[in-house]
């Protein structure tokens, strides 16, 4: 089996900004080496990017948000979800810890409003906003009520992602497992571990083994992203872990897709190779 580079948990002092502007933007967020990418008062660090509104042609496009989609309520970034969408970091990232804490509110939308309640963290997003639906090429940590764990592979012809993960197949579907045969993955889903195999997509699904909190109760997902490898872990376990990833940096987009959410936390904690 292949060994990868073995990363340490080191603080980075200096961050990764590209330039002094964003790096004193950062400095102020910053507590003993770890980002506070979400500072608890506004949307400094994120633009947001919405499609069009149910029954409109044109895209809202870039930091014009008249739904109050993405919004800072009571010290957390509420995402209603009306709109498809994202608010997504300014500056690429790679080799880093990701801390979040979110929770599920109660409303949906329209086309979803009675489906699971869905949305995702995309990691190393490439290309441009919007260029897949509402989104970008990039690898999905997935968020939905079942599914929170699976690693999701969103690829275009001009931005191909790719990755590789140990799998079984469980009626037609990978799940990951580890010490399986190794498969590369160009686009598709990894389930996580122990996703129920009878999922069906409606609101409120719970699965008997599923590790995510009921609605309006606040988890913790963290993705590593180190160096060609990601790693999800919810709530303390670990649920799905690709590896030889092809891009192993870009922005990190929260999405906005017909399901409230809750973000109070997101932090990152740079990590550097180890000699």
């Amino acid at each position: 089996m292949r060994r990868f580079f073995i990363l340490a948990l080191v603080l980075v002092p200096l961050g990764l900004a590209a330039n002094t502007g964003e790096a004193n933007d950062e400095a102020k967020n910053r507590d003993d080496g770890v980002v506070h990418l979400f500072n608890g008062k506004d949307l400094t660090n994120f633009y947001t990017w919405l499609a069009a509104p149910q029954g409109e042609k044109k895209p809202l496009g870039k930091n014009n948000d008249p739904l109050k989609v993405v919004t800072v309520v009571d010290g957390a970034i509420r995402v209603s979800g009306e709109v498809y969408g994202a608010f997504t970091t300014e500056r690429e990232y790679g080799d880093y810890r990701l801390i979040v804490e979110y929770k599920w509110g109660e409303k949906t939308y329209p086309p979803r409003e009675k489906n699971a309640r869905d949305s995702g963290i995309l990691i190393h997003c490439q290309g441009a906003d919007g260029s897949v639906g509402a989104w970008m090429p990039a690898f999905e940590c997935q968020m939905i009520e079942g599914g929170t764990g699976d690693l999701i592979i969103i690829s275009t012809k001009d931005h191909p992602m790719q990755l590789t993960a140990e799998v079984e197949e469980r009626g037609k579907q990978w799940y990951y497992k580890p010490g399986a045969p190794v498969r590369e993955f160009k686009g598709g889903r990894v389930n996580w571990y122990a996703r129920d195999p009878q999922w069906k997509d409606v609101k409120g699904f719970r699965g008997k083994d599923d590790i995510e909190k009921p609605v309006g109760e606040w988890n913790t997902y963290e993705i590593i992203a180190a160096g060609d490898t990601i790693t999800a872990i919810l709530n303390g376990k670990t649920t799905a872990t690709g590896t030889m990833c092809n891009h192993t940096r870009g922005k990190i987009l929260f999405q906005s897709e017909a399901a409230e959410v809750f973000f109070r936390r997101i932090d990152l904690r740079p990590l550097t190779r180890k000699k």
